[in-house]
């Protein structure tokens, strides 16, 4: 257990009245909000979760049963036999978005002097602001009309299948297709 001054860390926030500790004890461990993007993202697998983001398979394994236990992913069978299951946003899940698309914003501005990602709006090719917003269209845009495109600081020849998949203009949530390895 990790310690701080000799005195072990806590598992949550329990002596904490504040919405944040509590959304924390969900979604603030190390890999979580990562698996959420890539589900933003389109990614549904196991194995496409686990090739994208080099996590270990025990924690991933975790991640992914707190986040279907909490009801931000549901699991979904798409294969009898052998059982395969893929793990799909729900509206709990997609409304994290807002807090992904933050983060990642201030993410860019102090950290990565180059855009990695571009997300317009599918309508009308507008760059989406802060907010989601599309500053063309003067409102708030649906997670399905949000076109996710790479940007200039994109390794161009990345080593999984599924980051070559993101090198291609879709929109979020639309499932990701891997080329077979």
């Amino acid at each position: 257990m990790a310690t701080v001054d000799g005195m072990a860390l806590g598992k949550d926030y329990a002596t904490q009245e504040c919405s944040i500790a509590r959304a924390l004890e969900i979604i603030g461990e190390r890999w979580t909000l990562l698996v959420v993007r890539d589900a933003l993202y389109g990614v549904r697998r196991y194995n496409d979760f686990l090739v994208h983001l080099g996590i270990p398979r025990a924690v991933l394994a975790a991640r992914l049963q707190t986040l279907t236990g909490e009801g931000i992913l549901e699991k979904r069978r798409y294969q009898q036999s052998p059982p395969r299951d893929e793990y799909v946003l729900t509206e709990r899940g997609r409304a994290l978005w807002p807090t992904l698309r933050a983060l990642g914003l201030w993410g860019r501005e102090h950290f990565t002097e180059t855009q990695l990602r571009y997300f317009r709006h599918a309508d009308c090719g507008t760059e989406l602001g802060p907010y989601g917003e599309c500053p063309a269209c003067k409102a708030v845009v649906p997670l399905e009309d949000v076109v996710m495109e790479p940007g200039p600081g994109l390794d161009r020849a990345p080593a999984d299948p599924v980051s070559r998949a993101l090198l291609k203009r879709k929109r979020l949530l639309e499932p990701l297709e891997t080329e077979p390895a």
